[in-house]
């Protein structure tokens, strides 16, 4: 594997890993808009990361050609045997697994160890080489249980009967997951949604995941009605509170769904009212774990805070490389409604 400036390419296989521009091969870990890019010549991913990329995208810029691998299956290319085991980001998200002259090397993308009822759970794949993230790569980041957070705002919701609760996540896994986990703790009313998330929840179930009863928020209120969908929750991408789609809604409560959200200045700063420590990515115990389940003597940390993981994998004895590859987002910048240009007024 060689670090170029389009990001991992493996030159024995002519393809990159999630490269940063349209190449001509690429493999490609999951749809986030930070891993997924359009104009790709040929692109091979799971079945579900393409059927998001092509609804992402459009057909005719998901790939000229689109080879679909499912976890576990392996193709060989050039001489290196790949294959793909899930990475319980979201939907189709995939470690690569790349084997060649008895050496193996394992990209994580983006991963998370805890359960999630809309995707395949992480896999731990041993190997010589992992490259990982680092997203929350500091011994602060140690997310609570999914449940407890859920807990709360469902608590919130019952306490203002009065307030429609508004939940920042993004359109790709993090709205699924939280309506999944919504429905698992007894919410068996419809949930309205931004229109946004629509089209990716309409995709999810599509793809087998049921998400229950989805409605959009209602549109073309005339100036002057009442303000609506008290007592309702409503999940909407990141900052969509700030922009007028918000004022047709009965007093909302801003709720955000990250994992960001244990850093109590990011909440206060972004006036979240309800800050949801729900994350999609592995916290510092979780990325350790993985470190030692996979028993690797080299790790390769992509981006995120890696000078702390790079020292904690010192203390292991573990060789650390940082990588610091561009065109990595944070978690909260994916699906901003400015970005998507949908619902941004009244």
């Amino acid at each position: 594997m060689k670090v170029t400036p389009l990001g991992l390419y493996c030159e024995p296989g002519g393809f990159h890993v999630d490269p940063t521009r349209a190449v001509d091969r690429a493999v490609i870990s999951h749809g986030h808009a930070d891993h997924a890019r359009p104009g790709h010549a040929a692109v091979l991913a799971t079945p579900e990361t393409l059927a998001i990329m092509r609804a992402r995208f459009g057909e005719d810029r998901a790939g000229d050609t689109q080879q679909p691998l499912r976890y576990g299956e392996s193709v060989t290319i050039n001489g290196v045997r790949l294959t793909l085991h899930p990475a319980g980001h979201v939907l189709g998200s995939a470690q690569v697994a790349l084997e060649w002259q008895g050496s193996r090397i394992v990209v994580s993308g983006d991963y998370k160890r805890r359960r999630d009822p809309t995707c395949a759970g992480f896999v731990p794949v041993e190997c010589d080489v992992f490259v990982t993230e680092a997203t929350f790569a500091l011994p602060v980041f140690r997310h609570p249980p999914d449940s407890h957070e859920i807990r709360r705002l469902l608590d919130s919701v019952a306490l203002f009967p009065e307030r429609a609760h508004v939940v920042g996540a993004y359109a790709l896994g993090k709205t699924q997951r939280i309506i999944a986990l919504l429905r698992e703790a007894g919410w068996d009313r419809p949930i309205h949604l931004h229109g946004a998330v629509e089209k990716l929840c309409t995709l999810y179930e599509s793809l087998g995941v049921p998400l229950g009863a989805l409605l959009p928020v209602p549109k073309g209120l005339k100036r002057g009605h009442p303000p609506i969908l008290a007592g309702e929750i409503v999940i909407a991408p990141p900052s969509a509170e700030a922009t007028p789609w918000a004022r047709r809604l009965a007093d909302p409560v801003t709720c955000a769904a990250s994992g960001w959200m244990t850093v109590r200045q990011r909440a206060k700063l972004r006036a979240v009212e309800l800050p949801l420590i729900i994350s999609d990515h592995a916290d510092w115990d979780e990325l350790l774990q993985t470190i030692d389940d996979v028993r690797a003597p080299e790790v390769w940390v992509t981006h995120g805070r890696d000078d702390a993981l790079v020292h904690a994998l010192s203390l292991k004895g573990i060789r650390g490389r940082a990588l610091h590859l561009v065109g990595r987002e944070d978690e909260e910048d994916e699906g901003a409604p400015e970005a998507l240009g949908e619902e941004t007024t009244p």
